[in-house]
């Protein structure tokens, strides 16, 4: 769960990381008062939306007076930004970020998250921060380097000089990634981006933007966090989803996701796409949902009119088997009055007893032995369906 800008700035002051002096304003009246407070001779007028790239996409405007802050942010909210990350319609401004403009002497980026392999924390680091460093970071793979994080006594002598390495010299920029790297492992994050972290024309260090992500896994143990998720906007299906143990994500498509696991239904979703479908989700099955857990998340693709079929790609393992998910989908379709086709790949763990409910129950399922045969088959059906 990505936190909005001023949410993750205002976790990592916390913290002692340094940044520009700013509040948050839904309308222009609002965005000209609040500027008045701030002690700053120019201003930046930022969009709040959850997807990055805001820059290119004409989100992030510079203001010289307060009554200029008004007017861009009357330009900025209620429009919409389509950048990068965001779907083709875009996303709905519905709130600025008004804040004092900084001389900056230079850029950087920095993002600390999880090393796949080694399950330590990670820094990625480097020189081309700013509004274009996801482009210049495609075109080369060298422009980023990385740094597993350490607890041993050499671990900060180790970290100077790997940020020498990339620029970034002097203690107190130590100092502040040191502290980015303890909020990231004392509320749980999964990301902790910041972009541009600088260096100021005063030789300050400071974020002048930032990303957190929360890890919702661990949000039974961040009651604290609750009311900030409640301001994120997201919306009511994805929210009721989080409820039932389950991450969902709705996207523009007809084909709905049932997967457990995040990089199943990532994999899913790229091979619905790679055939030439359009999933009208992503899910991700929690390893501590039930069955009605499951019921709930499959109710809220049955309730999607955009929804044509599902397919349903399931690896029983661990703490979640195969029967469970099986179960939870006969739930959800003994309840529901709309009953679409299923398309399932069902292994693992009680797979053939997950396989047998569904015949058993009189879900309208049809079952394939590969995933690509599955996907064929529920592109083929999606595709039948927009025909009429």
């Amino acid at each position: 769960m990505m936190l909005s800008e001023n949410q993750s700035k205002e976790l990592l002051c916390q913290y002692g990381v340094l940044i520009p002096e700013g509040r948050l304003a839904h309308t222009p009246e609002q965005a000209e008062k609040l500027c008045k407070e701030i002690k700053a001779r120019k201003y930046v007028v930022k969009a709040q939306i959850a997807a990055g790239g805001r820059g290119l996409a004409g989100g992030i405007k510079f203001a010289a007076t307060p009554s200029a802050v008004a007017n861009e942010a009357r330009a900025l909210l209620n429009s919409k930004l389509v950048t990068e990350q965001t779907a083709a319609s875009g996303e709905t401004v519905h709130s600025v970020y008004v804040e004092a403009a900084i001389d900056i002497a230079k850029n950087f980026y920095i993002a600390i998250s999880f090393d796949p392999n080694s399950g330590r924390p990670i820094l990625l680091a480097s020189a081309a921060g700013g509004v274009e460093f996801e482009q210049l970071a495609r075109m080369d793979e060298n422009a980023v380097k990385t740094y597993l994080f350490d607890d041993t006594p050499k671990a900060r002598d180790e970290l100077v000089e790997f940020l020498k390495g990339v620029g970034i010299e002097g203690p107190d920029a130590v100092e502040t990634i040191c502290n980015a790297h303890e909020a990231f492992c004392e509320n749980d994050l999964t990301l902790v981006e910041i972009n541009p972290f600088v260096q100021t024309a005063d030789g300050k260090w400071m974020a002048i933007d930032a990303k957190i992500a929360l890890d919702r896994n661990a949000s039974f143990r961040r009651p604290e966090f609750d009311s900030m998720v409640q301001d994120l906007g997201i919306s009511s299906s994805e929210a009721e989803a989080q409820k039932s143990n389950i991450n969902l994500v709705k996207l523009t498509g007809d084909i709905g996701v049932v997967a457990n696991g995040a990089g199943l239904g990532l994999a899913t979703n790229d091979m619905i796409t790679d055939a030439g479908g359009e999933p009208a989700n992503f899910m991700d099955i929690r390893t501590t949902a039930r069955s009605f857990d499951v019921a709930k998340g499959v109710e809220l693709l049955l309730s999607d009119p955009k929804v044509k079929v599902i397919l349903l790609n399931i690896h029983g393992g661990g703490m979640t088997a195969a029967d469970t998910v099986a179960e939870g989908v006969n739930f959800a379709y003994s309840r529901a009055e709309r009953k679409l086709p299923v398309i399932a790949h069902i292994s693992g763990h009680n797979a053939e007893w997950g396989i047998n409910i569904l015949r058993d129950r009189k879900v309208p399922v049809e079952i394939f032995d590969t995933m690509s045969g599955a996907i064929n088959r529920v592109v083929e059906i999606a595709r039948s369906g927009r025909a009429r």
